[in-house]
C-alpha cells in the first residue's frame, strides 16, 4: 500500500432509508417522489423492538450501506476487521421522543416510574450503540450534534480516524426522525431521514476489490464559506462540477454562480443532522456518471454559527 493510498479515504458503500427515494443516484433530481424506503413496513420486525425510531432508520440505512460496500454475508453478519470499525452517527434531534417520554414520566411519578429497560434509550449515543451491537463494531463508537453542519462534520471525524490509524472503517450515519416530538420541537413537519455510507482506507478497499464511489478530498469549518473554499484548497471555480448546498444560506453564492447547485433541505424537506451525509451520498453518484469535475458539499451559513464545506473527488 502506497502512503497516498493509506491517507486517501474513499467511500465503499451507501444505504438510504429514505422515503421516495429508491437509490442514491435519485439524489442528483427530479426525485421520483414515490417508492423507496417505507417507514410503515421497514421499520417493523422483531429486531426493531424497544428502540427509538431514529435507531431504526439508522439500522435499516446502515444494513444497506454495509451490503452494498460487500461487508456483510448473506446472513447480514459483518465480514470486515469488527474490532477496528467505527460508528459515527450525526443527528441533532435522534433519541428525542425517548428523552421526552422519560421527562414526562418523571413528571408525573417521579423517577420510580422509570423502567430499567427504557432508560438506556434515554443515553444520547443510543443510535451509535445500536449499529455497533448489531454488527459486533468494536472500534471507536461517537455521536455528533453540531448543528447545520453536523452531517459534514460526522465525515470528517470518521477520516480522521482512519487517517490516524485509530479505524480500520467506519460507518458514518446521518438520521432523523418524522414524529410528533420532533415536529413540535422544529415548528414544522420533519422529515424522516436516514443515510449510512462506509469509508475505508483507498489501499484496504483496493486490496479487498471494492470499488470506491468518491474520494474524501478535503474539509473545513469556518466563519463563512469564503473562508471555507480557501481553506479546502478548491481555488478554482471551475474544478467544481456540482455544488450541493443551499446558495442563499451559504452567504456567498457569487463564488460558484455558475456551478451547476441542487440543494436536497429545498427537495426532501428539512435534514438537519442527516444532511451533510445525504449530500456524501449525492455526490458520489455525480462522480459515478459522466459528469465532470469535483463535487463541494456545504452545509451552515450566516444564520448558523459556522459553515462546513467538504470537497469530494473522484
Amino acid at each position: 500500500m502506497s502512503n497516498q493510498s493509506a491517507r486517501n479515504v474513499v467511500v465503499t458503500g451507501i444505504g438510504l432509508a429514505l422515503p421516495g427515494v429508491a437509490t442514491y443516484g435519485d439524489l442528483l433530481g427530479p426525485l421520483p417522489g414515490e417508492g423507496g424506503f417505507d417507514p410503515a413496513t421497514g421499520l417493523r420486525g422483531r429486531e426493531m423492538r424497544h428502540k427509538d425510531r431514529a435507531s431504526r432508520l439508522a439500522l435499516r440505512a446502515a444494513e444497506s450501506a454495509l451490503h452494498d460496500a460487500g461487508l456483510t454475508d448473506a446472513h447480514t453478519t459483518f465480514t470486515g476487521v469488527a474490532g477496528s470499525t467505527a460508528v459515527v452517527v450525526s443527528t441533532n434531534l435522534g433519541n428525542v421522543d425517548s428523552v421526552c417520554e422519560a421527562a414526562d414520566t418523571i413528571a408525573r411519578e417521579g423517577v420510580r416510574g422509570l423502567s430499567p429497560l427504557g432508560l438506556p434509550q434515554t443515553s444520547s449515543n443510543v443510535i451509535a450503540g445500536w449499529v455497533a451491537i448489531r454488527y459486533g463494531l468494536r472500534g471507536p463508537n461517537l455521536t455528533v450534534c453540531n448543528g447545520a453542519t453536523s452531517g459534514l462534520d460526522a465525515l470528517a471525524w470518521a477520516q480522521n480516524l482512519i487517517v490516524a490509524g485509530r479505524a480500520e472503517a467506519a460507518v458514518v450515519v446521518g438520521v432523523e426522525p418524522a414524529n410528533d416530538v420532533a415536529t413540535k420541537l422544529l415548528g414544522e413537519q420533519s422529515t424522516d431521514a436516514a443515510v449510512a455510507v462506509v469509508l475505508e482506507p483507498a489501499g484496504a478497499a483496493d486490496s479487498r476489490g471494492a470499488r470506491p464511489r468518491a474520494t474524501i478530498a478535503g474539509y473545513v469549518r469556518a466563519r463563512d464559506l469564503a473562508a471555507a473554499l480557501t481553506s479546502t484548497g478548491m481555488r478554482e471555480e471551475k474544478s467544481v462540477g456540482l455544488w450541493l448546498g443551499d446558495e442563499a444560506g451559504a452567504g456567498a453564492g457569487q463564488l460558484l454562480a455558475g456551478t451547476r447547485r441542487i440543494d436536497l433541505e429545498a427537495q426532501l424537506g428539512p435534514l438537519s443532522g442527516a444532511l451533510g451525509v445525504l449530500q456524501c451520498a449525492a455526490a458520489a453518484a455525480y462522480l459515478e456518471s459522466d459528469a465532470t469535475g469535483n463535487v463541494l458539499a456545504t452545509a451552515g451559513g450566516p444564520r448558523h454559527d459556522a459553515t462546513a464545506a467538504l470537497l469530494l473527488t473522484p
